[in-house]
């Protein structure tokens, strides 16, 4: 009998230490998950300089889009959470169709900016692009 009333608080305390432990490892997996979300679609709004026509376009991450005479394709996207007005940024790529040379593959191949588009500008004689979301 004297066994059993020592064996009780000791596994009252390993019931405890494994709350404990599962109670961490969800809030701490959580908070990470929370922390880097990437979002899965991005919205760009693109501007046709000779008809001064503009579109918005929906992106799914990672499908390709053909808008006119460019094959857009989104690999990421994240929303920073750090600000009142949160920087939005992407990772784009953009094909010419219309260009058959092969020694340029990508008009442009690289992150941009929704505050700051100039940072890594989008170059093309017809059309200009911005990013404006990402959900």
């Amino acid at each position: 009998m004297n066994k059993l009333k020592r064996n009780i608080p000791v596994g009252k305390i390993n019931y405890l230490l494994i709350v404990i432990y599962f109670f961490l490892v969800t809030t701490t997996s959580t908070l990470f998950a929370l922390e880097n979300k990437v979002e899965s679609f991005i919205e760009i709004k693109i501007l046709d300089k000779v008809s001064s026509k503009s579109a918005l376009l929906k992106l799914k991450i990672g499908e390709e889009k053909i808008f006119n005479n460019l094959l857009i394709k989104s690999l990421k996207c994240k929303n920073s959470e750090f600000d009142d007005n949160p920087e939005i940024t992407a990772y784009i790529q953009v094909k010419d169709l219309t260009n058959k040379n092969k020694d340029e593959v990508f008009v442009f191949n690289g992150w941009t900016f929704s505050s700051s588009p100039t940072i890594n500008p989008f170059d093309h004689p017809v059309y200009n692009i911005w990013l404006t979301k990402c959900y």
